[in-house]
């Protein structure tokens, strides 16, 4: 990871609007960047509370929550701001976006003690839809697609995950599995609903109607505060573990904190070809999805005849290699890449595999020309070589 021009500030919240990084923060409001963190600009012109929490995005309007004056919106693109119309309760955490029957878009903040409002005129005005809402401390908002219209997902500090069928004017509790009920977070991947709470990350596969914890590999009890997907890839931002990711539905994660020195990590989010993270007062940092997404086949199930790490190739290379190994037993295995000073840039597996041959790809585009370690750790066996970067 490497740390933006945006340092120092405690950032709680990451969106994206066509070409612009948008990120709100506890005490200094928004701040745009075009070119995904090389330099920012404050946009807070019009914004009333520099407390921001959430951001939503409905075609050219950009809307942002905040802590006590309600729910601002911008034309243009965070240029300016304007109050949207009253809320009862002020103090929004969520923002979600959903398409309505009537070939429009609902809109749906999400407050800390009287549940959830909805406006259907890009909140020019707010009605309360909290029916059924038994917890109306509401942290997270996500709209998932639904073979007829779609549903609204609403997580709780204290009272785990509602749904509503009917764009929110009643809910029903959807926490069956959920054994934590503090939630943080909610993200769709594919069919699959993911939400990270107090406890770990739980998965979905029924829209709600129950959960699975899905924390094979996140430290336990660290608390994950946020997620993010880029197509078959999920991301985890914990609460001072740093980032993980999961490339099969989160049955299993694997470290992704390489740089980053602050791991308490409020907000994800992919613009263009990074992932983008927000952390808690070190500001925004950024990586390349081609660090990060690197994938490990298994070539054979047949049972090598011992344990091996081989030559990568090609080598010289550049940007990318491969790198392929045996695996004997059932063994947590790591590889990772070093620099010739033992300084860790990449780490390429982290997880228990079984017994065959794999291969995993290394993308170095964003690492300088030289020599570099690669080390297979699998039980008790150790293996190091070297490998070449010539651009």
């Amino acid at each position: 990871w490497i740390q933006t021009t945006l340092g120092g500030v405690f950032v709680r919240t990451i969106t994206v609007s066509d070409t612009n990084l948008f990120v709100g923060n506890s005490g200094d409001g928004i701040f745009r960047s075009t070119n995904n963190g090389t330099s920012w600009t404050a946009v807070n012109a019009g914004l009333t509370n520099i407390y921001v929490n959430a951001f939503a995005v409905s075609g050219t309007n950009l809307f942002v929550g905040t802590e006590g004056d309600g729910v601002f919106r911008s034309t243009n693109s965070g240029t300016s701001w304007s109050a949207t119309g009253t809320l009862t309760n002020p103090y929004v955490y969520a923002l979600a976006v959903s398409p309505n029957g009537a070939g429009g878009t609902d809109l749906f903040a999400g407050a800390d003690g009287d549940g959830v409002f909805r406006s259907t005129n890009n909140g020019t005005s707010w009605t309360l839809v909290s029916t059924g809402l038994t917890n109306t401390r509401i942290y997270a908002l996500s709209v998932f697609p639904a073979p007829v219209g779609y549903l609204l997902f609403a997580g709780t500090f204290g009272g785990g995950v509602f749904l509503s069928t009917n764009s929110g004017t009643s809910w029903t509790a959807a926490s069956s599995g959920l054994t934590n009920t503090d939630v943080n977070a909610l993200a769709v991947s594919g069919t699959d609903l993911f939400a990270s709470t107090a406890g770990g990350v739980f998965r979905s596969t029924n829209n709600g109607t129950s959960w699975t914890a899905a924390n094979t590999g996140l430290p336990p009890g660290v608390p994950v505060l946020s997620v993010a997907v880029s197509g078959t890839n999920l991301f985890a931002g914990t609460d001072g573990d740093g980032v993980f990711r999961s490339t099969n539905n989160g049955t299993n994660w694997t470290a992704a904190s390489t740089g980053l020195t602050n791991t308490v990590v409020w907000a994800l989010a992919v613009s263009g070809t990074y992932l983008i993270a927000g952390s808690n007062g070190d500001g925004v940092w950024r990586r390349p999805l081609s660090e990060i997404t690197t994938s490990v086949e298994r070539l054979s199930t047949d049972l090598p005849t011992h344990f091996s790490l081989h030559q990568n190739y090609p080598n010289p290379f550049n940007p990318s290699t491969t790198i392929s190994f045996g695996i004997t037993q059932i063994s947590f295995t790591t590889l990772k890449v070093y620099t010739i000073l033992g300084q860790e840039v990449a780490t390429l597996v982290n997880e228990e595999m079984r017994p065959g041959t794999y291969e995993v790809n290394w993308n170095a585009s964003s690492n300088s020309s030289g020599v570099y370690l690669y080390r297979l750790q699998a039980g008790d066996f150790t293996e190091t070589k070297q490998m070449i970067l010539l651009r």
